[in-house]
Protein backbone atom coordinates (compact mmCIF):
# COMPACT_ATOMS: atom_id res chain seq x y z
CA UNK A 1 0.00 0.00 0.00
CA UNK A 2 1.24 3.41 -0.85
CA UNK A 3 0.61 6.45 1.17
CA UNK A 4 -2.03 9.11 -0.59
CA UNK A 5 -0.54 12.29 -1.43
CA UNK A 6 -3.40 14.48 -1.67
CA UNK A 7 -3.11 16.36 1.76
CA UNK A 8 0.94 16.67 1.65
CA UNK A 9 0.41 19.87 -0.37
CA UNK A 10 -2.24 21.36 2.22
CA UNK A 11 0.37 20.89 5.12
CA UNK A 12 3.37 22.19 2.70
CA UNK A 13 0.86 25.13 1.60
CA UNK A 14 0.52 25.77 5.86
CA UNK A 15 3.83 25.62 6.61
CA UNK A 16 4.81 28.11 3.55
CA UNK A 17 2.52 30.75 4.82
CA UNK A 18 3.91 30.39 8.65
CA UNK A 19 7.48 31.00 6.83
CA UNK A 20 6.10 33.50 5.29
CA UNK A 21 4.88 35.05 8.48
CA UNK A 22 7.93 34.53 10.42
CA UNK A 23 6.07 32.59 12.83
CA UNK A 24 7.83 29.76 15.68
CA UNK A 25 6.02 28.33 18.39
CA UNK A 26 7.65 28.61 21.91
CA UNK A 27 9.34 25.01 23.35
CA UNK A 28 6.27 24.43 25.48
CA UNK A 29 6.86 23.89 29.07
CA UNK A 30 4.44 20.66 28.94
CA UNK A 31 2.86 18.34 26.20
CA UNK A 32 -0.32 18.97 25.61
CA UNK A 33 -2.21 16.28 23.20
CA UNK A 34 -5.23 18.36 22.62
CA UNK A 35 -5.56 22.30 21.22
CA UNK A 36 -5.99 23.50 25.01
CA UNK A 37 -2.94 24.38 27.57
CA UNK A 38 -3.16 22.01 30.62
CA UNK A 39 -6.18 19.92 29.59
CA UNK A 40 -5.62 16.27 29.93
CA UNK A 41 -2.05 14.42 30.86
CA UNK A 42 1.22 15.49 29.34
CA UNK A 43 4.34 13.69 28.26
CA UNK A 44 3.94 11.01 31.13
CA UNK A 45 2.01 8.90 29.15
CA UNK A 46 5.02 8.03 27.01
CA UNK A 47 6.85 6.90 30.60
CA UNK A 48 10.04 6.74 30.83
CA UNK A 49 12.20 8.23 27.85
CA UNK A 50 15.35 9.05 28.83
CA UNK A 51 18.08 7.71 26.68
CA UNK A 52 15.32 6.36 24.50
CA UNK A 53 15.06 6.64 20.32
CA UNK A 54 11.84 8.42 20.06
CA UNK A 55 9.80 9.09 16.83
CA UNK A 56 7.81 12.25 16.70
CA UNK A 57 4.93 10.97 13.30
CA UNK A 58 4.77 14.49 11.75
CA UNK A 59 6.64 16.70 13.55
CA UNK A 60 5.74 20.24 12.40
CA UNK A 61 8.25 23.21 13.50
CA UNK A 62 9.90 20.62 15.75
CA UNK A 63 8.88 22.11 19.35
CA UNK A 64 7.30 19.09 20.90
CA UNK A 65 10.45 17.66 20.08
CA UNK A 66 12.91 19.84 21.43
CA UNK A 67 10.54 19.60 24.93
CA UNK A 68 10.65 15.80 25.03
CA UNK A 69 15.01 16.18 24.33
CA UNK A 70 15.53 19.25 26.91
CA UNK A 71 12.74 18.17 29.77
CA UNK A 72 12.92 14.55 29.55
CA UNK A 73 15.92 13.75 27.68
CA UNK A 74 14.61 11.62 24.86
CA UNK A 75 16.44 11.61 21.84
CA UNK A 76 14.12 12.41 19.34
CA UNK A 77 13.29 12.00 15.46
CA UNK A 78 11.30 14.53 13.98
CA UNK A 79 9.68 13.42 10.98
CA UNK A 80 7.56 15.47 8.42
CA UNK A 81 6.35 15.18 5.03
CA UNK A 82 6.04 18.60 4.56
CA UNK A 83 9.72 20.25 3.10
CA UNK A 84 7.60 23.32 4.57
CA UNK A 85 7.02 22.26 7.69
CA UNK A 86 10.32 20.43 8.04
CA UNK A 87 11.88 23.73 7.07
CA UNK A 88 10.82 24.96 10.19
CA UNK A 89 11.93 23.13 12.52
CA UNK A 90 15.52 22.87 11.00
CA UNK A 91 15.50 27.14 11.11
CA UNK A 92 14.38 27.01 14.17
CA UNK A 93 16.03 24.10 15.88
CA UNK A 94 18.42 22.46 13.53
CA UNK A 95 21.29 22.30 16.17
CA UNK A 96 19.43 21.28 19.09
CA UNK A 97 21.14 18.22 20.99
CA UNK A 98 19.49 15.14 21.08
CA UNK A 99 17.52 16.46 18.52
CA UNK A 100 17.16 15.51 14.68
CA UNK A 101 14.84 16.28 12.26
CA UNK A 102 14.07 14.50 8.86
CA UNK A 103 11.85 15.24 5.99
CA UNK A 104 10.23 11.75 4.72
CA UNK A 105 7.48 9.92 4.12
CA UNK A 106 7.49 8.01 7.91
CA UNK A 107 6.92 4.86 6.32
CA UNK A 108 9.79 5.13 4.36
CA UNK A 109 12.23 6.72 7.17
CA UNK A 110 11.12 3.55 9.46
CA UNK A 111 12.04 1.11 6.99
CA UNK A 112 15.47 2.76 6.90
CA UNK A 113 15.97 2.98 10.72
CA UNK A 114 16.89 1.39 13.92
CA UNK A 115 13.74 0.35 15.84
CA UNK A 116 12.47 3.18 17.91
CA UNK A 117 11.86 2.48 21.39
CA UNK A 118 8.64 5.04 21.65
CA UNK A 119 6.62 6.80 19.21
CA UNK A 120 4.12 9.80 18.92
CA UNK A 121 1.62 12.01 16.96
CA UNK A 122 0.03 15.44 18.35
CA UNK A 123 -2.87 15.67 16.26
CA UNK A 124 -1.45 14.32 13.01
CA UNK A 125 -2.36 10.43 13.02
CA UNK A 126 -5.67 11.66 11.16
CA UNK A 127 -3.56 12.76 8.21
CA UNK A 128 -2.28 9.51 7.12
CA UNK A 129 -4.04 6.71 6.01
CA UNK A 130 -3.92 4.42 9.26
CA UNK A 131 -3.61 0.84 7.76
CA UNK A 132 -0.48 2.75 6.00
CA UNK A 133 1.00 3.90 9.47
CA UNK A 134 -0.23 1.60 11.46
CA UNK A 135 1.75 -1.59 9.78
CA UNK A 136 4.94 0.96 9.65
CA UNK A 137 5.17 1.40 13.14
CA UNK A 138 4.43 -2.14 13.81
CA UNK A 139 7.78 -2.95 11.84
CA UNK A 140 9.50 -0.01 12.76
CA UNK A 141 8.80 0.01 16.67
CA UNK A 142 11.22 -2.31 19.46
CA UNK A 143 8.77 -4.91 20.81
CA UNK A 144 7.47 -3.08 23.98
CA UNK A 145 7.03 -0.14 22.49
CA UNK A 146 4.42 2.83 23.83
CA UNK A 147 2.50 4.75 20.98
CA UNK A 148 0.66 7.34 22.29
CA UNK A 149 -0.86 9.96 19.84
CA UNK A 150 -4.13 12.33 19.43
CA UNK A 151 -6.41 12.76 16.71
CA UNK A 152 -9.52 14.34 15.79
CA UNK A 153 -13.13 12.90 17.11
CA UNK A 154 -15.41 15.31 16.64
CA UNK A 155 -14.25 18.76 14.14
CA UNK A 156 -15.41 22.29 14.38
CA UNK A 157 -18.78 22.08 12.93
CA UNK A 158 -19.84 19.11 15.21
CA UNK A 159 -19.43 16.42 12.93
CA UNK A 160 -18.20 13.63 14.81
CA UNK A 161 -15.93 10.49 13.59
CA UNK A 162 -16.62 7.64 11.31
CA UNK A 163 -17.49 3.84 12.17
CA UNK A 164 -15.05 3.32 8.92
CA UNK A 165 -12.15 4.00 7.56
CA UNK A 166 -12.56 6.46 5.37
CA UNK A 167 -11.30 10.07 4.42
CA UNK A 168 -13.31 12.98 4.47
CA UNK A 169 -12.72 16.68 3.57
CA UNK A 170 -11.70 18.97 6.44
CA UNK A 171 -9.92 22.46 6.74
CA UNK A 172 -7.01 23.65 8.24
CA UNK A 173 -8.03 27.16 9.91
CA UNK A 174 -5.47 29.93 10.26
CA UNK A 175 -6.42 33.27 11.85
CA UNK A 176 -7.13 35.63 8.94
CA UNK A 177 -6.61 33.78 6.32
CA UNK A 178 -8.71 31.58 4.24
CA UNK A 179 -8.89 27.77 5.47
CA UNK A 180 -6.83 25.39 3.62
CA UNK A 181 -8.71 22.48 2.06
CA UNK A 182 -7.19 19.11 3.23
CA UNK A 183 -8.07 15.34 3.87
CA UNK A 184 -8.32 13.54 7.36
CA UNK A 185 -9.48 10.23 8.90
CA UNK A 186 -11.27 11.21 11.94
CA UNK A 187 -12.28 7.55 12.98
CA UNK A 188 -14.59 6.46 16.63
CA UNK A 189 -12.30 4.72 19.08
CA UNK A 190 -13.93 1.70 18.68
CA UNK A 191 -12.07 1.80 14.94
CA UNK A 192 -8.97 3.22 16.11
CA UNK A 193 -8.82 0.21 18.53
CA UNK A 194 -9.50 -2.34 16.26
CA UNK A 195 -7.11 -1.17 13.95
CA UNK A 196 -4.53 -1.27 16.56
CA UNK A 197 -4.92 -4.66 17.23
CA UNK A 198 -4.80 -5.64 13.83
CA UNK A 199 -1.80 -4.25 13.36
CA UNK A 200 -0.09 -6.02 16.73
CA UNK A 201 -0.72 -3.19 19.36
CA UNK A 202 -2.30 -3.60 22.85
CA UNK A 203 -4.86 -0.56 23.54
CA UNK A 204 -4.18 0.56 26.89
CA UNK A 205 -6.10 3.58 27.19
CA UNK A 206 -8.31 6.03 25.18
CA UNK A 207 -9.26 9.46 26.76
CA UNK A 208 -11.69 12.32 25.30
CA UNK A 209 -10.13 15.69 25.46
CA UNK A 210 -12.80 18.61 25.30
CA UNK A 211 -11.10 22.78 25.52
CA UNK A 212 -12.30 24.66 28.46
CA UNK A 213 -15.53 26.35 26.46
CA UNK A 214 -18.44 24.66 26.58
CA UNK A 215 -19.63 26.04 23.23
CA UNK A 216 -16.87 24.53 21.46
CA UNK A 217 -17.66 21.43 20.07
CA UNK A 218 -13.95 20.51 19.31
CA UNK A 219 -13.19 16.69 20.67
CA UNK A 220 -9.82 15.24 20.93
CA UNK A 221 -8.82 11.26 21.48
CA UNK A 222 -5.83 10.65 23.05
CA UNK A 223 -4.98 6.89 22.47
CA UNK A 224 -2.39 4.81 24.31
CA UNK A 225 -1.22 1.77 22.97
CA UNK A 226 1.94 -0.54 23.31
CA UNK A 227 3.56 -2.75 20.22
CA UNK A 228 3.07 -6.30 21.41
CA UNK A 229 6.48 -8.07 22.88
CA UNK A 230 7.09 -8.57 26.19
Amino acid sequence: MTHPTEHDESWTVYGRRQLEYGYSPPVPDRIDWGFWAGVGPGAEVLGDVRGRRVLDVGSGPGHHAVHLARAHGALVDGVDVSPTQHQRAVNDHGAEPGVRFFCADVAEHLRGAEPYEAAYGLRTFGCINPVYLLAALRDGLAPGAPLVFSALHTDIDGLGPSAEVVVRQELIRLRDEEPIPTTMWVLAPELWEELLQDHGFRVEAIELLTGPDPGNPVIVQLVQARLHGV
